[in-house]
């Protein structure tokens, strides 16, 4: 049963204003039959093709409000980060670019007022881990829990997104986030994989970088400045 999922959109954690989330992968799918199949369809799979859709509890009033980031994210390709279960360190996630294709708002007087929305993939659905939880304020820079992930074969990409969910201080507050890599726990000589581009306000990013990483532990670096900033921040890491 799905009793706590999380869901990351843009800026936006939409875990208490949502109810439903789905994600589907399918594959298009090729016809390959011929003189030798023996009488028997043959298919392969061809281009991916992801969907999101999700609903719940309409809000406005502010970023991170749904109604804000729908009408915030017309036409706007996004990091989504799904995780079934919790956004603890460690705990499972799915990631993945779209963009919203369409949404519904309201209904009949005297209902909670609800919303739904669907979106298209941009990247293929990857399954990984979270490095960063979304609930920890960071005020300072410093380095995240080790997390024992898989390493990056050479048909595969390292997949990584960054949710800043809120951003608070003077002096411009600017939040550099690196998913860095390394071949023990203790971490003897990390490699910086991915740096994301410095964000000084809320929003999300998504990347990947292709090529063979015979690393196999993770953790979410970060460097903050700025005059008494904090930010609440969500990193998903992934391999495909």
């Amino acid at each position: 049963m799905l009793l706590n999922a999380r869901y990351f959109v843009g800026p936006a954690d939409l875990t208490s204003q949502s109810n439903k989330v789905e994600l589907i992968d399918d594959m298009e799918e090729k016809d390959t039959t011929n003189f030798g199949s023996g009488g028997a369809k043959e298919v392969l799979a061809g281009i991916e093709m992801v969907a999101i859709s999700a609903e719940g509890q309409w809000n406005a009033g502010g970023v991170g409000l749904i109604d804000d980031e729908l009408f915030a994210a017309r036409r706007r390709v996004e990091a989504h980060t799904v995780c079934p279960e919790t956004a603890d360190v460690a705990a499972l996630a799915y990631l993945t670019q779209a963009v919203r294709l369409n949404s519904k708002l309201f209904g009949q007087v005297g209902d909670v007022l609800p919303w739904m929305l669907t979106a298209g993939g941009n990247w293929p659905l990857t399954r990984g881990v979270v490095l960063h939880p979304p609930g920890t304020a960071r005020t300072s820079s410093g380095n995240g829990t080790v997390v024992q992930g898989v390493a990056v074969a050479a048909n595969q990409s390292l997949y990584a997104s960054l949710h800043v969910l809120s951003v608070a201080g003077t002096a411009t507050p600017t939040l550099t986030v690196k998913v860095q890599s390394d071949d023990a726990v203790g971490f003897p000589s990390s490699t910086d994989r991915i740096t994301f581009t410095a964000a000084t306000a809320e929003g999300s990013q998504i990347t990947r970088i292709a090529g063979v990483n015979a690393d196999s532990f993770y953790r979410a670096s970060w460097t903050i400045s700025g005059t008494n900033p904090s930010f609440l921040f969500l990193v998903a890491v992934a391999v495909a």
